[in-house]
């Protein structure tokens, strides 16, 4: 189910470090590129077992997700912000740095 604007800005409100880029949230993490990938990997682990993903963009010392639901027509769900939480608990265990 597409959430309304007030929905979307409600649950951006208990999420730190997300923005909201049109009907994308988005976040990123200061992690060295070895860790980067190790951080990516296990999010894709989780990513399949629940069968919603985000965008992913790696550089050397940063890793960027993106999130939206392309099901539901490139609009936000509660799935996105699932995810979002799912990559929060994943990049702390990572030690990587919310930027």
């Amino acid at each position: 189910m597409v959430l309304s604007d007030a929905e979307v800005e409600s649950r951006l409100e208990s999420l730190a470090g997300w923005r909201r880029e049109g009907e994308t949230i988005s976040r990123s993490f200061g992690i060295r590129y070895h860790g980067g990938v190790a951080l990516i990997v296990h999010v894709a682990d989780i990513e399949r077992l629940i069968g919603h993903h985000a965008d992913i963009d790696l550089r050397w010392d940063r890793v960027r997700f993106a999130i939206t639901t392309h099901d539901a027509g490139n609009r936000l769900t509660a799935a996105d912000f699932d995810l979002a939480e799912r990559i929060d608990a994943i990049a702390t265990a990572h030690g990587a740095e919310p930027l």
